[in-house]
């Protein structure tokens, strides 16, 4: 039996859940989880389904079948095949933290996706990337090679196939150009001290004014610089008897679990862009749990 997820978005009315789990019921398939959110504000409707297909359908034909319904409702929905890995490609700079956690989890089974490769404008995790036989592309970028550095990136991500960019603390500003083409797909990590403490040091700078919280933010890449749709968010209490070098260890520990839980709603197409928002439907059970773990 093969597992599907099926994510519909439209215009709030009656009949959308009884016309998809009554379609569904008709050809065969078992709904295994299922969310949904109505939101009353701009009148949208958010499903996310997952279910086996127990007759043997296959995606092209439970497309076909459901099509008039899709049209019926103005519906905007796709179909996975939630046995497929996303194609991956992670983006870092000289921060670590993110790559080394992301790649961990990786190995461990406990994020299924295929990371293709590894994109870096220096070489500092070249040997680490490698010795997980995992393909690394030094791209450097300058003020002056910028146009010729993202045109790279872009041949990079058309011959991996990546569906899914993730800057794990990468520190380079990506193009509006770019940002349009892989809208939706590229998320980006940073502490959640903006707008108040920018530029080099905020750690050191939200220890100075006594900050009581650090947090972590987690979104999608837009031409707007750190205000994209926000996936995950997340914070940590420190007190007074803490350091500032305390605040960047508990920092860089809360923004890999943030970026990583994003990455897994992602990849799980359990995110959904509401206007400038996001809805995000909690993990299908077991989608937590590693084969590679045993």
């Amino acid at each position: 039996m093969t597992s599907f997820v099926l994510t519909v978005s439209c215009a709030s009315t009656r009949g959308i859940v009884a016309a998809i789990s009554g379609y569904l019921a008709e050809k065969g398939c078992n709904i295994s989880d299922s969310s949904q959110f109505d939101d009353m504000e701009t009148g949208n409707f958010f499903m996310r389904v997952s279910f086996l297909s127990e007759e043997g359908l296959d995606a092209e034909a439970l497309t076909k079948g459901f099509a008039p319904i899709a049209d019926r409702f103005g519906m905007d929905f796709q179909l996975h095949d939630a046995n497929k890995r996303m194609k991956v490609l992670l983006m870092v700079s000289r921060f670590g933290h993110c790559l080394n956690d992301l790649l961990y989890r990786w190995k461990i089974g406990a994020l299924p996706i295929d990371i293709v490769g590894v994109v870096s404008n220096h070489f500092d995790y070249q040997k680490l990337v490698v010795n997980h036989d995992i393909p690394f592309h030094h791209i450097a970028v300058t003020k002056a090679n910028k146009p010729e550095a993202e045109a790279r990136l872009m041949q990079v991500v058309e011959q991996s196939g990546a569906e899914l960019i993730v800057l794990a603390r990468y520190m380079q500003v990506l193009s509006d150009e770019v940002c349009q083409k892989m809208s939706g797909r590229i998320i980006n990590i940073h502490h959640s001290f903006l707008p108040s403490f920018k530029g080099a040091n905020p750690y050191k700078q939200a220890y100075q004014r006594g900050v009581k919280l650090i947090g972590a933010t987690a979104h999608y890449v837009t031409a707007d610089l750190d205000e994209g749709p926000i996936i995950e968010q997340d914070v940590v209490r420190v007190t007074h008897a803490q350091s500032a070098g305390d605040f960047i260890s508990i920092g860089r520990d809360i923004e890999s679990q943030v970026l990583a839980r994003a990455v897994h709603a992602h990849i799980h197409h359990g995110v959904f862009l509401n206007g400038h928002r996001t809805v995000v439907f909690p993990p299908s059970p077991g989608s937590y749990v590693s084969e590679r773990m045993g």
